[in-house]
């Protein structure tokens, strides 16, 4: 329910600021006050188009925020704000500003946002009918959706969905397995080739590394010799000047001295360790030179050896290293393309049930539809007729959709059809509606399907053409309507205004040089002067005023009694829906 709405510096409104409350609130005022620009406000506000010509002349931007409490609103909104990450308990914060060039920025609960994301939001929060492009009944999925709605299909709905996503699953791997049967003498072909590539090479696990490092080796063996021989010449070789032969003078002078003093006794340990680890290190050095003097064919091995491993590893698009993972990989698919013929056989028996199960779901879903179709279209031919379209008549046509293919909603497609005047063959709802009778049409619907109207709905000039005992009517069915969904309606009918459970009055103010919309709440004597004007003509008499308390009168007396005739009315249409 929309509980706040702000408004600055949009097209003539300088700022105003609205608390509403639920049921039906009303916005009255002259000919050209800007009753509309609210409507337009919350249009751009739950993303509509926007552009520099929205902003108050002489200001620099516009900014719109409104609030709505999230006590009832649809669990789909719930879950997409969590998906988004937007924190959201109990109330939605909306805001957007939209600058002199024509940019625009949105928020949800102070978070920035996308114009679209702000717009999926809105529609779930605010449904506006009237001549805008905010018009949802046209659409194919709306009416569809309607229908489910009004005859409470949403769980086999939900059924053939869940159905439609099996079914779809096992023809991906029903197709993808096909492919792999029609190509599998081609590919066991590869296969063995390339199987029997990788077990000729006979790769051993850790083997490149080892000759990676063999032939950096072998590559400075020169270098390597030549740093090892002076290692051993300066460690135990050069006669007098190695580090064996200075250790060795300094032991035997130790042991001499030890002999005096038993504190250099105890050093001599650590001299004779020194010159056993000399002595040692000069053993692994003469070793490694040992080997060092291999012939270079060993040389030549490696590198043979090496260019193979690397050549079969760009053949396989894989790193050297990698080679023995992907000759397991290869076998593994061997062995399941020879399963594949088997297996194929299986999915298509499975692919045949979960289609089977989609059907037979789609044809009950079809068969409830085509019964809610008949219940609804009375329903709302009914209310056609009492709303001023006299001769009206809709049809709602459940056929099967061209193509065969399951699909996720379903296998029918749902076509609201109209007729706004006797005599006159039915067409698409979309294309025979004028503006004023798309939205008393769309009047009918909401009431029809008030248990699933949206949080919040606007009616803009939904009273137009119509008057006297219609209009009457019209009132009366949008405070039924604003029951069970928070009601906005623009109207100028003194008839509709008398039904509203709040009512705002929009004026033009000006000072000859600047023009702006004002708006304020009316209390029960300024509710009686504004139906009054809107009953009378340019002066406000004493008789206009007594016959708009008597309006005002009737109205609360026929809203006191009518909740027993409304469920009298709703029983009726539940009992529609079950036949």
């Amino acid at each position: 329910m929309l509980t706040y709405l702000q408004v600055r510096d949009f097209a003539l409104i300088e700022a105003i600021e609205l608390e509403l409350q639920p049921g039906l609130t009303v916005l009255t005022g002259e000919t050209g006050a800007g009753k509309s620009i609210i409507v337009e406000a919350l249009q751009l506000l739950c993303g509509g188009r926007a552009g520099p010509e929205a902003i108050r002349h002489g200001a620099q931007r516009a900014e719109l925020a409104a609030s709505f409490a999230l006590e009832r609103a649809p669990h789909e909104l719930k879950s997409w704000l969590e998906e988004q990450a937007i924190p959201a308990a109990e109330e939605l914060a909306m805001r957007r500003v939209v600058a002199s060039d024509g940019r625009s920025r949105a928020y949800l609960n102070a978070q920035a946002v996308t114009v679209q994301q702000l717009r999926e939001a809105g529609n779930w929060l605010v449904d506006i009918h009237g001549q805008h492009e905010f018009q949802s009944l046209a659409r194919p999925a709306t009416q569809r959706e309607l229908l489910d709605a009004y005859g409470r299909h949403e769980s086999l709905v939900e059924q053939v969905g869940i159905a439609h996503r099996v079914w779809l699953s096992f023809l991906n791997r029903t197709l993808e397995l096909e492919t792999q049967v029609h190509d599998r003498d081609a590919r066991r072909s590869l296969l063995a080739h390339q199987i029997q590539e990788l077990e000729a090479l006979a790769l051993a696990a850790g083997e490149y590394a080892s000759l990676t490092e063999e032939r950096a080796r072998l590559a400075n063996r020169g270098r390597l010799a030549e740093g090892a021989q002076l290692a051993l010449g300066e460690l135990y070789e050069a006669e007098e000047a190695s580090a064996h032969a200075h250790a060795s003078r300094a032991l035997a002078a130790l042991r001499g001295a030890g002999a005096v003093d038993p504190r250099l006794a105890a050093i001599t340990p650590l001299a004779e360790g020194a010159l056993i680890q000399i002595r040692e290190a000069a053993r692994e050095l003469q070793s490694y030179l040992q080997s060092l003097e291999v012939d270079t064919a060993r040389h030549d091995q490696v590198e043979r050896r090496l260019a193979a491993v690397e050549d079969l590893a760009r053949k396989h698009r894989v790193a050297p290293a990698e080679l023995c993972e992907r000759a397991r990989e290869l076998a593994t698919e061997r062995v399941s393309l020879e399963s594949a013929e088997s297996d194929l056989a299986t999915l298509r028996k499975e692919l045949a049930a979960a289609l089977e199960r989609y059907r037979d779901l789609a044809r009950q879903l079809s068969g409830r539809r085509a019964t809610a179709g008949l219940a609804l279209a009375k329903d709302i031919t009914t209310r056609m007729q009492a709303l001023g379209m006299a001769g009206g008549r809709l049809q709602v046509e459940v056929t099967p959709l061209e193509s065969s293919e399951p699909a996720p909603h379903g296998a029918d497609q749902v076509e609201f059809r109209v007729t706004a005047n006797p005599g006159q063959p039915l067409r698409p709802l979309g294309k025979v509606a004028s503006g004023g009778e798309l939205s008393r049409l769309s009047l009918a619907v909401q009431v029809s399907c008030a248990a699933h109207a949206p949080p919040c709905m606007i009616f803009d000039e939904v009273d137009a053409g119509v008057g006297g005992a219609v209009a009457e009517i019209v009132g009366r069915e949008l405070r039924a309507l604003g029951q069970s969904a928070q009601v906005l309606c623009v109207t100028h009918l003194p008839q509709v205004a008398a039904q509203a459970h709040h009512h705002f009055r929009v004026t033009k103010v000006t000072d000859g040089r600047v023009t702006r919309t004002a708006l304020g709440e009316l209390g029960a004597e300024e509710r009686v002067e504004e139906i009054a004007r809107m009953l009378g003509g340019l002066e406000v008499t004493a008789k206009a005023r007594e016959h708009a308390r008597e309006m005002l009168k009737d109205a609360a007396a026929a809203a006191a009694v009518r909740p027993a005739s409304s469920e009298k009315r709703s029983s009726a249409a539940r009992s529609a829906r079950k036949e």
